[in-house]
Order: C-alpha cells, then structure tokens, then sequence
C-alpha cells in the first residue's frame, strides 16, 4: 500500500466512526431495540445452522490432495466417482493398515481399519452414533428419513426373524399374485422388453406388504403406492436440497421442493391404511402374525399411539422396499450375464421345493447355489460402497490409543474391502459359485456361515456389523430367493443382443441399479 494510500485510510477512519455514532444516537429506542433483535436472532441463526467445524488427525492421507481447494474439488468429485476414490485409499492411499479420509459433501468422511470393529459396535449411540448418518444422508430433518426409535428394530429381531417360515407362506402366495398382476404379458415364441427395476420395485413393494400387514395392506393399491411414492419423493426431495446452503433449506423444503411437501400426502395415506387395522385389531383382539400386529404388541409410550405406528410402517416400507427391489434387480441382471448359472439354480430349487411348488425353511437354507450367486451379485454391486457409518459426536478413544476427533463422521468401505485379493481370490471375476463352493469345501461351521448371503463380517460388510446390522437382511434374502425363482420357473430371461450387463450409478455412498435399463423375457412352455 502507498504512503497516499495510507493517509486517505487512516483520515477515512474516523469521520465513518463519527459518522456511525451520528447515525446510533439519532435512532429511538424501538428502533435500537429492533436492531438488538435482529442481531441477536442473526447469532443465533448462524450458530443454529452452521455445522461444527471438523479436526483432520494429522499425518493421515486425504484422498485427491489435504489442500483446501483439493478438498472442495474432491466434494464434488465424490457424489459421482465415490466408488474409485474408496478404491484408492483402501489398496493404496492409506495408514496405519488403513486409515484415509475421503472428501465428501459432509465433510472429510474418516474410514477406518476393520480392527476398531469390535471397539465401535457396543459404543454408545449417544457418542457414535448410528442413526445421524442416514439423517445427514437424506436430508432426514426435512425429509423425516432415520429414525431414532427402537420399535421397528426390537420386532424385527424379536418377532419376523423368530416367524419367518410363517410369513414366507403368505409372502409366495403374494409372489404368484404379483406377477399375475404387475409383471408385462409375455409370450412363448416372443420376447418381451421389460423395464427391470420398475417392474420388480413393484413387486417387492406388495410382496414386502404382505409382510406388513398381511393381504389386507398388500392388496391396497393407495397403501402400495404410497410406499414406493415416498421412498422416491424423499429422495429426489434430499437431492434437491443439498443443492442449498444450510440456512436456507428450511424455507426451500417448505417453498421450492414440491417432493418434500408431497410426504405429508404419503403420511396421510399411511394413516388411511393403518389405522382401521389397528382399530379393528385392537377391538377384536386378532394377532396375525404380521410386522403390524407385532409392532402394536411391543409399543411402550408413545410408541402405542397408532399414528406413531403408521409412520414407522411408512419409513420401513422405504427401508425394507427399496433395499431389497435394489439387491434383487442386480441379481437378476447377473444372471442376465452369466446364462449358465440359471440351469443349475432351476435344478436347484427342483430338488428343495414342497410338493405345492413353495420353498419351506429348510428349503431356502438348502438353496446353496442361489445363495452363493446373490453374495458373489452384492460383493460387486453393494446398495452402499461405506457401510457401518457413525458420527462421533464427542473426542472418542480407540482400544490402542488412538483418537476420533468430535464431529467425524466414520466408515468403513465396504465394497473396497470386497474386492480385496487378500480375501477373494480373483476378486474382478465374477463367480457365481465361490460361495457354494467354499461351504462344500469345509467342515468349519464358522467359516460355512460367513458363506452365507446374510453373513455380517469384517470380509462381508454389505449389511453392516454389530447390534446395528440390518435386521431384516433374513427376510430380506428369501424373499429375493422366492421372486427370483418365480420368475426363473415361468420366464427365460436375457439381455438383447449386444447388451452388457448396465453399470450400477455412484451417487455418493450409494451404489444403484440402473433404472433405465430393461431385460428381455419370455414365457416359459408348461412343462
């Protein structure tokens, strides 16, 4: 700066300090306190909406460069080339058998060895916490995704897993119904065009119904809608809203994301649906063996409020729907790929099958082949690439020392870790049969069950670890075991010619089926 420049400033200085205390004492006393007001409230809306500000542990790599501008590039990097970033810091940018932060919308997300497993998953979820994540994720605040009560998990583990063959009867029944209703009309010299994900979505938003709330909520078409409408109304509408700053996402939900206000509409017709049932259950005393009649057994407090119910229905309806049409749409697009696979799991279900054409429980246990193929489909293409993610809302100690600053949201990544030669031989091939083959292969029963579709390990960490993995993943797998066998028993399925097997979107942790994408299929000939 000039010495000109330097004088101007310093003879500027005080007449605007005159100039301010003129203007001060000339206001009233309303107008002063308006001006207190509005600054208060303006602290206290920055202090509101501001995130705290996050801690990098020095010494630990961050993926696409530790400079700010590197970090700020690589955010928007993430939400659509996740999947090679993870890659990058598991195999080669990383420390300490590990550790390497992962630039994110959210911040720098920290991932972690799969040692700190065993530390982590009985921690407090008041100091690592579970829930946050899926909250930050879909914008839960505004679209009322994640929630923090206990009721649906606490049934799940306590009453579907204990009644799965029960359920499993009503479920194939619903499957021959579905496809009657909702699957295109195929011929048996033709092939049909199929919009695949759509088409099974559907499916499984009846199928998974039925579970719910028996026949009567998995035949009400505004109940099936809603559910499906809500899952995609949330997040389009969480999309959208990350597209503002903090400060402004309350009036843009309320104002500008016409998706987020259109989730009332699906509450309310949660509430269409559930209420009478509950009503009608709680006059006449009736328990069916239905996720409903289980979760208003198990209610305490506030749960026992039948609005409370149907809005937990309608949130796990997105959980429980959208997981599974993701899973089962990617198995059947590997199996697209690799024809070869579907003799043998024909063969397959032809020796474990009932005499009235349903699989029971010992059944769906014995389906080792299609089993193995629905692993081997989910080691590639994972709902999620970052799996057991937690936000450490406090300083948190590791076993060996080591500290988690306050505010870091952690992971694990998943699908890196599932395409580790160290683990997986051969880990790029795609082999349907690698985990029939290593059941065959052993006597170990520890080893025969980390085999399993719904193995939750450090090897296998699709469906999360610890008390939070998913508890529907039983359900979950036989009930894509039953549409995928209906489906393989009464149709050929194939891509057309020259299609490959569509590439799964990065959006961010997510990994998703192409919607777009279609197979080709034909009515199987009556035997």
């Amino acid at each position: 700066m000039s010495s000109s420049s330097m004088l101007d400033t310093a003879l500027l200085a005080p007449r605007l300090f005159d100039d301010c205390v003129t203007w001060a004492s000339s206001l009233s006393k309303n107008e002063i306190g308006g001006l207190l007001l509005f600054v208060a409230l303006a602290v206290i809306l920055l202090k509101y909406f501001s995130k705290p500000k996050q801690r990098l542990v020095p010494g630990i790599p961050v993926i696409g460069g530790a400079s700010k501008k590197d970090r700020i590039r690589n955010r928007e990097r993430f939400r659509h080339d996740s999947k090679a970033m993870l890659a990058e810091g598991y195999f080669r940018s990383n420390v300490n058998g590990g550790f390497f932060y992962v630039p994110s919308p959210l911040g720098e997300r920290l991932m972690l060895p799969v040692r700190y497993l065993e530390d982590l998953k009985t921690a407090p979820v008041d100091k690592v916490d579970f829930v946050g994540t899926f909250i930050e994720m879909f914008e839960g605040k505004y679209t009322t995704f994640g929630s923090r009560s206990t009721l649906h998990p606490r049934t799940v583990k306590a009453d579907l897993n204990q009644h799965l063959p029960d359920v499993m009867a009503g479920v194939q029944d619903e499957i021959v119904d579905c496809f009657a209703a909702l699957f295109p009309a195929c011929a048996e010299d033709a092939w049909t065009e199929v919009p695949l994900v759509d088409v099974v979505t559907r499916i499984v938003a009846r199928v998974s119904s039925r579970m719910f709330g028996g026949p009567e909520l998995s035949r009400n078409a505004a109940w099936v809608a809603a559910s499906i409408a809500f899952a995609v109304d949330g997040y389009v509408g969480a999309q959208k809203l990350k597209r503002y700053p903090e400060l402004l996402k309350r009036p843009a939900a309320r104002f500008l994301v016409p998706e987020i206000r259109s989730l009332a509409d699906h509450y309310r017709e949660a509430e269409r649906a559930a209420l009478p049932m509950l009503a009608e259950r709680a006059r006449t005393g009736e328990r069916p063996k239905d996720l409903l009649a289980w979760m208003q057994d198990a209610a305490v407090g506030e749960e026992t409020d039948p609005r409370f119910i149907a809005g937990i229905l309608l949130k796990i309806s997105f959980a429980a729907i959208h997981t599974t049409a993701a899973g089962n749409s990617q198995l059947i697009f590997d199996l697209c790929a690799n024809p070869d696979l579907i003799p043998l799991v024909r063969e397959e279900y032809s020796r474990v099958a009932e005499e009235d054409g349903k699989i029971g429980k010992k059944g769906f246990f014995q389906m080792h082949i299609m089993d193995s193929i629905m692993k081997e489909s989910q080691r590639f293409n994972p709902l999620l690439l970052v799996t057991f993610e937690r936000i450490i809302t406090e300083d948190w100690r590791l076993s060996d020392g080591f500290v988690i600053p306050a505010h870091t949201t952690i992971g694990v990544p998943a699908q890196a870790i599932a395409m580790d030669p160290k683990l997986y031989p051969d880990p790029e091939t795609f082999d349907g049969l690698r985990f029939a083959k290593l059941r065959q292969t052993t006597d170990d029963p520890a080893t025969k069950g980390k085999a399993q579709f719904v193995a939750a390990n450090p090897q296998s960490m699709a469906f999360g670890y610890g008390r939070h993995a998913c508890p529907g993943r039983f359900f979950a797998g036989d009930e894509i075991k039953a549409i995928t066998m209906y489906l393989l028993n009464n149709y050929d399925i194939k891509f057309a010619d020259g299609q490959t097997r569509p590439k799964s979107i990065e959006v961010e942790t997510q990994f998703l089926p192409d919607h777009a994408a279609t197979i080709l299929c034909r009515k199987r000939k009556a035997a």
